[in-house]
């Protein structure tokens, strides 16, 4: 019996040891996947939970260390899936970031930061697409990948200058792979906003500034609320899903409003 529109799919979902990795490698597995490969980087005993959770809504985890910024690792990702001659859908989730909010501060952020952060969400993206590929094109349907990117990359706000700028560079890479890789490969990307997990907290060092930041985001968005990994796991697994199967190049913003301003249409009625 089907258990829903993922009945019997090969996953791969990088960066899932926490957030938004292991909510959507769990929604994918809810949804009736056969086997997710779990990627971590360092994460080992986080990303052993997110395995148990995904095996408790029926499917097979597959637990693979590495890190995407690294070719070698990023076929060794693939590689795990190999055993089912197929992916159906990748999600590449993995990234990173420096924390330097005072985006004037051209002085907090070096050409390291930069090498850094492009090497893993932008590089990290590609290279997983390059070594899945075969496998992709494998898959009965189009093989879907969708890229993790965010509305930090559509309005040049986030946590650092490199982070934005990167951000922005994978928007424009899924348009020109979704080009090039069509019909064989379908490739999207997920914009979300603020996404209230632990990463934040581990990338700024300071819980104090994440819940001012947490606040902020609950008041001034126009759906006044400040978005869980879940939330956002919905939006990106629609994305991979057979209901976006004629969807390919789309950047999907997921940010409760935020890219329409802090001022709601409600506030400047009441003013």
């Amino acid at each position: 019996m089907s258990k829903g529109d993922f009945d019997g799919q090969v996953v791969i979902v990088t960066g899932a040891s926490t957030g938004l990795g292991r909510a959507i490698a769990e929604e994918v597995a809810g949804r009736g996947a056969q086997a997710v490969v779990i990627n971590y980087a360092r994460s080992a005993e986080e990303a052993q939970e997110t395995a148990r959770r995904v095996e408790a809504r029926g499917a097979q985890a597959i637990l693979c260390q590495g890190d995407v910024g690294e070719d070698a690792d990023c076929r060794k990702i693939a590689d795990a899936a190999a055993p089912f001659g197929r992916v159906d859908a990748l999600f590449n989730n993995a990234g990173t970031t420096t924390f330097a909010p005072n985006h004037a501060d051209m002085d907090a952020v070096s050409m390291d930061d930069f090498l850094r952060i492009y090497r893993v969400n932008v590089g990290g993206s590609f290279q997983m697409i390059r070594a899945a590929r075969t496998l992709l094109e494998s898959a009965p349907a189009p093989g879907a990948v969708v890229n993790t990117a965010s509305i930090a990359g559509i309005t040049g706000i986030g946590t650092s200058v490199p982070y934005a700028a990167s951000k922005g560079a994978l928007c424009t890479m899924t348009r020109s792979l979704a080009r090039a890789l069509a019909p064989k490969i379908r490739v999207n990307a997920i914009c979300p906003g603020f996404i209230d997990t632990p990463w934040f907290d581990r990338v700024s060092n300071n819980t104090a500034n994440v819940e001012k930041l947490r606040e902020a985001v609950s008041r001034t968005t126009p759906l006044q609320v400040a978005s869980s990994a879940e939330d956002i796991a919905a939006a990106t697994v629609f994305l991979a899903s057979p209901a976006s199967r004629h969807i390919t190049g789309e950047t999907l913003l997921a940010d409760a409003g935020t890219h329409l301003g802090a001022v709601s249409n409600r506030a400047m009625q009441q003013q």
